[in-house]
């Protein structure tokens, strides 16, 4: 199940209160600024902290 795009506008990294990115082909919202992928399930994103990953450098999408 995908994500309705029109969450972005009114979702946010919990840690930051910044702006996430949908990562369509990996299933996750990515915050830049704190490194964070937050994974979506059954196209409900799960914006705990404890539930995202660490993204490196690299994993950073462009």
């Amino acid at each position: 199940m995908a994500l309705d795009i029109k969450l972005l506008d009114i979702i946010a990294c919990p840690v930051c209160k910044g702006k996430l990115q949908y990562h369509k082909e990996a299933g996750e919202l990515i915050c830049r600024f704190d490194k964070l992928a937050y994974p979506l399930e059954e196209g409900i994103p799960v914006l705990l902290e404890n539930r995202a990953r660490s993204l490196t450098s690299d994993e950073l999408p462009s």
